[in-house]
């Protein structure tokens, strides 16, 4: 599997596996309006020219994704994705240490998901994000927002690679 920047020309490939792995996501909530599902191949194009967008991709084929854009101090995290066949692989975290990598100057990461989405939220705390605020949405849905500080992404990173290390002995 290899990370790399996406493409323009990624965008519809990219689209397809976004509304593929939040339908997991929509079936927990009962909403399947959620704006993973209703973004339009145009919106997801707008973004290459205002967002890092990065992709995974495996035997030719894109099987996970995450975008994000600095503001600031903070970078912005946004839908990462991983194709459900490729889930529990480490893909995730793989996408999230790249795109963390890729906004050297910022001060922290922030994210958000769904108070529902375990399996994400687990990720992220293991990744070493915080809650810091939660916003409700509607009856069905609360937003969880999570922080990192770039000191605490250093200290996570030098942690992972100790263990990494141990690993491969």
């Amino acid at each position: 599997m290899l990370i790399t920047l996406a493409s323009f020309d990624d965008s519809a490939a990219i689209l397809d596996l976004q509304k593929l792995a939040y339908q997991s996501e929509a079936a927990i909530y009962n909403d399947f309006s959620l704006p993973p599902l209703t973004e339009t191949l145009e919106d997801r194009r707008s973004q290459f020219s205002s967002k890092v967008v990065l992709k995974a991709v495996d035997l030719g084929r894109i099987i996970g994704s995450v975008r994000a854009y600095q503001e600031e101090k903070t970078c912005h995290i946004g839908r990462l994705v991983v194709h459900p066949d490729y889930q529990r692989q480490g893909i995730g975290g793989q996408l999230m240490k790249q795109i963390e990598d890729s906004f050297v100057a910022v001060e922290r990461f922030e994210l958000f998901t769904g108070h529902r989405s375990e399996t994400a939220l687990r990720l992220y705390e293991r990744l070493g994000y915080r809650v810091f605020k939660q916003e409700p949405v509607h009856d069905r849905l609360t937003l969880v927002f999570l922080e990192k500080r770039r000191s605490e992404a250093r200290s996570f990173q030098k942690r992972s690679d100790i263990l990494l290390e141990k690993k491969n002995e």
